[in-house]
């Protein structure tokens, strides 16, 4: 599985296009072979690790939006491999403009058949983070047709500061949602091997699962080498640094052994 160490060939026009939108959706990414290898062990970290036992009727939004499953790269050393490899990083930095990238944390996002939609949301509302450079991979492990709940992102968003310090709920649907009515939207199924990275503030969110199958994603948040920890402006905020920063001080650049360098354009 070299494919993870080789480098994606990034146009300037998808560069461009990232940072006019705050997001690109990129084909081609990673073959089938890749994903079903990878996309096992996801899987079985999933059902291994996930806490959720209550029924899809008896949970709020957030909870019937997803199966969410932070950090398996703790759990699986396959899983470590994935998600710090070389291609997906270099890619994180070159659309971002930055020498190099760090973990901030990854996550399982698996939307059972019949989970409910995503609530418009952007996600550097929860990380005490000094600067924007920021920007999550989402990576389907299958097709994702638009009845399955594909991520759909409105377009330039992330230049907006209304709204941004909502938490994933039924308000932040709503109050976003009416902020977002006369801003263009791209809500389009994702072929197998496409990646999506969007930045921190991009505004996103996704349909409820129509089909019959999991629609399983996994996700991979960068940040920037170099960032700083900033003082956190919620409890939100405060439990992020404690669980994904641990021992990283405000002010100065992150570095701990949750946070590893993914790719420098320096080495």
């Amino acid at each position: 599985m070299d494919e993870l160490n080789v480098d994606y060939p990034l146009t300037d026009e998808q560069i461009g296009a990232y940072r006019r939108d705050g997001f690109a959706k990129l084909p081609n990414v990673l073959s089938q072979e890749v994903l079903a290898d990878y996309g096992s062990e996801f899987t079985r970290m999933v059902y291994a690790l996930n806490r959720q036992t209550l029924a899809l009727a008896e949970r709020n939004t957030y909870g019937k939006a997803f199966l969410q499953v932070p950090n398996l790269w703790e759990h699986s050393e396959k899983v470590k491999k994935f998600v710090l490899c070389r291609r997906l990083g270099k890619i994180a930095a070159e659309l971002m403009g930055v020498n190099g990238v760090r973990m901030y944390h990854d996550q399982a996002l698996y939307k059972e058949p019949g989970g409910g939609f995503t609530p418009w949301h952007v996600d550097q509302f929860y990380w005490p983070l000094a600067n924007d450079n920021t920007v999550t991979a989402w990576i389907p492990l299958q097709d994702v047709p638009v009845e399955m709940g594909p991520l759909s992102f409105c377009i330039g968003s992330h230049k907006l500061l209304q709204n941004r310090g909502l938490s994933i709920s039924d308000e932040s649907e709503q109050k976003i949602g009416r902020t977002l009515n006369d801003y263009p939207k791209c809500v389009s199924p994702f072929a197998l091997g496409e990646v999506s990275f969007h930045s921190g503030w991009t505004f996103h969110r996704a349909g409820p699962n129509r089909s019959d199958q999991m629609r399983a994603v996994m996700t991979i948040i960068y940040m920037e080498d170099g960032m700083k920890v900033a003082p956190p402006k919620s409890e939100n905020q405060q439990r992020d640094w404690d669980r994904w920063l641990p021992g990283a001080q405000v002010g100065e650049p992150i570095d701990t052994p949750l946070n590893p360098v993914i790719y420098s354009a320096l080495e």
